[in-house]
């Protein structure tokens, strides 16, 4: 077989347009321009220009109103009874209830605020889910078939049925899943396992879609076809899960909802009995003035405005939070689940054991492996060229999916695998530090054993820190890991977690999440985290360098690796959900005295606009606490 192409294949390029910037975006057209006619007609009123004020903020009306109250009313018609009904009706009936008792100014206010607030809500949410088939990049765009005649074809890479045999050469990826049929190599899973450590590919192993070739030249029977594999089952897991997620309610939408129904009730059974006992007219403008005074407009700015003050303080330490729903959701997190390879570890395997035989040095056994593996394609090859001086070496061969030999000052050397080279006296330390999560390579010296070199990808130094801190916040820690049982037990004893599940496919870390009977947080940086992050309560991506598909399918992301991040962002995050709690408290508060005081005639619309103005500047004022940032990284 002749090894062609060597470059690999054309991938495909990502269809969706960018989020546009915010001064471009028109979904905030109507909330801007809303805003600005509120500013414009108050000065106007101000200078004596009454009519061109009431006109230019009843126009500010029209604008804020138009991106809530249709949507309102649709809901109020096609709903499923009441309780569907959320903050957006509260609204609606709040600004008609000002509009028909003369107060046009009030009710632009409160269109202005909450246009606004589910305006930059909506635009956060399109920014986390876009570009989600960029997934599909990983997939090439052709793929080589070896036709029944011998030859190879080329095809489209979405075209290949099952049970045809893929011709995958060095350094290209592989189109859809299969199992190898002929040929050795060693292959990149990363993009499906994170696994940072190559594996080895030879006849009857299993590949999935979307791995890459290592040096040799495989023979790939598929089985599956180039529109069904394990990677376009990713992009369904996630899409299926971002879809689950965004019909959670938020905080407020879920205390409005039972409101909704009590202030209609108390509204017409106002204006209907008060009508068959006194005076119509005083009683109607006595209901509309109780509609007021259960106008929501502390409680439509009660979340936000924490919201926006603790986001901005979270991204003084790297935390970059996409939506006000999500950062809601981190203040209810009990479980923390983490991927292992580039989150927990550093995602640059590192010589960490060497042993040797009788009669050779530990420094010999580590130059003598640096001298071949100098041009090896072999990925534990820059862990060991790290660890020692390379000297020359000629002759070298690679052996695909088994090492490399080749002559180092007159001697015959081979590096590689334990099922290349036998360990004969070392086999008891090959069991142990195999048993320790790492890589084994042995080196042999004409013909003799002469030591053996243990690679791992080693945790990082502050993560028994960071997860210690959780346990001491009440967090329960959980690692899910595509890698083999013993790697990754080993890495979780020695970061402290509390509870370990190995050989997670996509789909497995997905499932462990949905089944989670807590509210969980995944934490991870690749793509086959992608599907978890995006089932998980809160999916947290880790480090500027995670894959696009991580940070695309997470509602948070750490622009650094400092796993003491974490715990400072989610106690952020707790801290600033009791402000929200406190925030929608005093709005309720306020509702629940002002109505019946309305009710009865004990307060005017003056007295009910002015109490509610004074609340809303309290519930900013504690709103803004949420600025503070208790952090160990800033101290």
């Amino acid at each position: 077989m002749s090894d062609t192409c060597g470059c690999g294949s054309t991938e495909v390029a990502p269809t969706q347009e960018p989020m546009p910037k915010w001064w471009r975006d028109r979904a905030l057209a109507l909330p801007a321009t809303s805003g600005a006619l509120l500013v414009v007609g108050h000065i106007a009123q101000w200078s004596g220009l009454d009519i061109t004020g009431t006109v230019l903020l009843a126009v500010g009306l029209v604008a804020g109103a138009w991106t809530f109250v249709p949507d309102a009313l649709r809901r109020l018609v096609v709903g499923r009874g009441l309780s569907r009904l959320g903050v957006g009706l509260l609204m609606t009936i709040a600004a008609i209830g000002a509009v028909l008792l003369g107060h046009i100014g009030e009710a632009a206010a409160l269109a202005f605020l909450f246009s606004i607030a589910e305006a930059l809500e909506e635009r956060a949410m399109r920014r986390a889910n876009q570009s989600l088939r960029a997934l599909l990049t990983l997939i090439p765009e052709t793929a080589r078939i070896r036709s029944k005649n011998g030859g190879n074809r080329t095809i489209p890479a979405a075209d290949v049925h099952a049970g045809e045999v893929l011709v995958i050469g060095a350094g290209e990826r592989i189109a859809t899943d299969g199992v190898v049929t002929e040929g050795s190599s060693w292959l990149d899973t990363s993009a499906i396992t994170g696994e940072s450590i190559a594996v080895e590919a030879e006849p009857g192993t299993d590949v999935a879609a979307g791995s890459v070739n290592g040096p040799g030249t495989l023979l790939v029977t598929a089985t599956a076809s180039g529109q069904d594999n394990s990677l376009t089952t990713i992009v369904a897991l996630v899409e299926q899960a971002q879809a689950n997620k965004g019909e959670r309610a938020r905080l407020a939408d879920r205390i409005a909802r039972p409101l909704v129904p009590i202030v209609l009730v108390a509204a017409f059974l106002t204006a209907s009995i008060g009508s068959l006992l006194g005076d119509p007219v005083v009683w109607i403008e006595r209901a509309l003035v109780v509609l007021v005074a259960a106008s929501p407009c502390a409680l439509a700015i009660a979340v936000p405005v924490t919201v926006i003050s603790a986001i901005g303080a979270a991204s003084k330490f790297g935390v970059v939070i996409t939506s006000g729903a999500a950062f809601e959701q981190m203040g209810t997190i009990r479980t923390v689940a983490f991927d292992k390879t580039g989150t927990l570890t550093r995602n640059e395997p590192q010589v960490v054991a060497v042993h040797a035989t009788h009669g050779h040095a530990e420094a010999d056994v580590l130059a003598f492996a640096a001298a071949l593996e100098a041009t090896s394609t072999h990925p534990l090859a820059t862990a060991v060229l790290a660890a020692s001086h390379a000297n020359a070496a000629r002759e070298v061969t690679e052996v695909p999916g088994c090492g490399v030999e080749g002559v180092v000052d007159e001697r015959q050397i081979r590096v590689g695998s334990p099922k290349w080279i036998a360990p004969r006296e070392l086999a008891d330390h090959v069991e142990s530090i195999a048993h320790e999560g790492m890589s084994v390579l042995l080196v042999e010296v004409d013909g003799q054993v002469a030591g053996i070199i243990g690679v791992r990808d080693e945790l990082r130094p502050e993560a028994p820190e960071a997860i210690s801190t959780l346990h001491s916040q009440g967090i329960t820690t959980v690692m899910l890991s595509g890698d083999n049982l013993r790697t990754a037990t080993a890495l979780a004893t020695e970061a402290g977690i509390d509870e370990v599940h190995a050989e997670q496919l996509p789909g497995d870390k997905a499932s462990f999440i949905r089944a989670s009977t807590t509210p969980t947080a995944m934490v991870g940086d690749g793509i086959n985290d992608a599907p978890a992050l995006a089932s998980a309560t809160v999916g947290i991506a880790m480090g500027a360098g995670g894959s696009a598909a991580a940070v695309e399918s997470a509602d948070v992301s750490f622009t650094g690796n400092d796993l003491r991040m974490l715990p400072d962002a989610l106690s952020h995050a707790r801290r600033s959900r009791t402000i929200m709690t406190q925030n929608i408290a005093l709005a309720l508060a306020i509702i629940v005295l002002l109505s019946p005081l309305a009710l009865v005639g004990v307060l005017g619309l003056a007295a009910v606009v002015l109490i509610h103005e004074v609340a809303e500047l309290a519930v900013i004022g504690n709103g803004l606490r949420a600025r503070k940032v208790r952090s160990s990284l800033l101290a």
